[in-house]
């Protein structure tokens, strides 16, 4: 499994809409599902949950949970499903996760964490990793960031993901935890040199190659998160300057291979906008990308089942990215 360069898990983001988009863009970065519950999964629609499309991979399943049985249950159907890793949420930091014991939360309780990873490996041939913050509140001294990964090292897993930010739990908003913790990327390369043996993962505020590759000299590997939503084309730029593949679609090219993926789509149910605002920010930073993100916005929440409209529309998005073109779009 590569891991040099993953995008982050990002709940009401990275669903399999934004995966496919962002693997027309990239060959070679890992992509991660939104968190889904072991329990939602336990209880509902495992097919709606969990289905992706092939052409998406790799994709590694993040799960939330707190009990061993449910999470190994849905690491079982992860591998079923034909997910390529399995990956435990010990970062989210949200209230609602909190209240249901799952998320950074559980940073508290290393020997339950321990126990859960020990079930889950148990259930799937799959890569199970970890995906955590440096620590919480008021504990985030190193020693206990080493005994926590040194406890959950001893289930055997290898490879963990570190946002080099505490979780402040209870009082901070989702976003805040985004923000207002400083980063401490110092105590993530500390972990790699105490233990050079695991697979380590940086995370946090990383918005460029240049930062990338000043991370890779200490560490395993990248994630990024808000930076690639909200310019996905960064991604062609990791291709070319992490992955040395020069053989990148253009932004053009990209939305004329999109555009046959959404119709299907819409044939099948789903709701243009569902697909059509990760797009967004395809044309961040280029001259005429307020032309791009107006038209989308004005646009692409038809509602109706007119094929002939929707085909239009589609038609025009195409034609769209011709940046002279986008102000004179009807």
């Amino acid at each position: 499994m590569n891991r040099k360069v993953s995008i982050a898990p990002m709940m009401d983001c990275t669903d399999r809409h934004e995966r496919y988009f962002l693997r027309l863009i990239s060959k070679n970065v890992l992509l991660y599902t939104e968190m889904i519950v072991s329990e939602a999964i336990d209880r509902g629609d495992k097919k709606k949950l969990l289905s992706f499309n092939i052409k998406e991979k790799p994709v590694s399943l993040q799960l939330g949970g707190s009990s061993p049985k449910l999470l190994a249950n849905a690491s079982k159907l992860g591998e079923e499903f034909g997910y390529d890793e399995i990956n435990l949420n010990l970062g989210c930091p949200s209230k609602k996760v909190q209240k249901n014991k799952f998320g950074a939360c559980l940073i508290k309780e290393p020997n339950l964490v321990a126990d859960c990873l020990t079930e889950m490996q148990a259930k799937t041939k799959l890569p199970v990793t970890v995906k955590t913050r440096i620590g919480y509140d008021n504990v985030e001294d190193y020693e206990n960031l080493y005994n926590f990964i040194n406890t959950l090292k001893s289930t055997g897993v290898k490879t963990f993901i570190v946002h080099a930010r505490k979780a402040v739990l209870g009082n901070f908003t989702p976003k805040q935890n985004l923000n207002i913790p400083p980063l401490k990327y110092e105590m993530v390369y500390k972990l790699k040199k105490d233990f050079n043996n695991l697979e380590i993962i940086i995370n946090g505020g990383i918005t460029s190659t240049d930062q990338i590759k000043n991370h890779l000299i200490k560490t395993d590997g990248v994630m990024i998160g808000r930076s690639a939503y909200h310019s996905p084309y960064l991604l062609a730029d990791i291709e070319k300057d992490i992955f040395n593949n020069q053989n990148i679609l253009s932004r053009q090219e990209v939305i004329e291979q999109l555009v046959p993926y959404v119709k299907e789509e819409i044939k099948k149910g789903t709701r243009m906008n569902q697909i059509m605002r990760h797009t967004l920010g395809l044309f961040h930073g280029q001259t005429g990308s307020s032309f791009w993100k107006r038209y989308l916005s004005e646009n692409m929440c038809v509602r109706d089942a007119d094929v002939k409209k929707i085909d239009h529309i589609m038609d025009k998005v195409k034609s769209a990215p011709k940046m002279h073109q986008v102000g004179q779009i009807d």
